[in-house]
């Protein structure tokens, strides 16, 4: 077996997505808020695998090998980062991370690289032309396309 997780052979991953949680950086939106949320809209718990509050805390939301609830057709092919932000004080999309959310995304990433070397990072509009969201309102492809 290779370096990582003993569950990381239990699907196969193609894509580490990132997403925002598409609420303004003025306001609070805590893994609390998320969770109902989610829940609210049907899902049974978290559909993203982590949580990135805007001081840069990861929160596991669910476990790598269990499928998440993020992005229609990919799900069971890949594993969900949402950062907390992806709206300005205005509503607007834009990119909100702070640097403690930037630092926390690119080390969750090179650990999820290491796991899953074959897996390409994508934004949450970047996985398809049908998506007509901004999430996660910057290039995820450019910025991380390195790893």
């Amino acid at each position: 077996m290779k370096s990582g997780s003993f569950y990381q052979n239990y699907r196969e991953v193609r894509l580490l997505i990132v997403h925002c949680s598409a609420t303004r950086c003025n306001r609070d939106f805590p893994l609390d808020a998320l969770h109902r949320s989610h829940l609210s809209r049907g899902f049974a718990s978290i559909g993203y695998h982590f949580y990135i509050t805007r001081e840069g805390k990861v929160h596991i939301c669910r476990p790598a090998h269990q499928i998440g609830a993020h992005v229609t057709g990919w799900n069971d092919k890949s594993i969900g980062i949402c950062y907390e932000g992806g709206l300005s004080e205005k509503g607007v999309p834009a990119d909100t991370r702070t640097y403690a959310q930037k630092c926390s995304l690119l080390d969750l990433l090179r650990q999820l690289k290491a796991d899953y070397p074959q897996a390409k990072i994508l934004g949450h509009y970047q996985v398809s032309p049908n998506i007509k969201k901004a999430c996660p309102c910057f290039d995820a492809k450019e910025e991380y396309g390195s790893l």
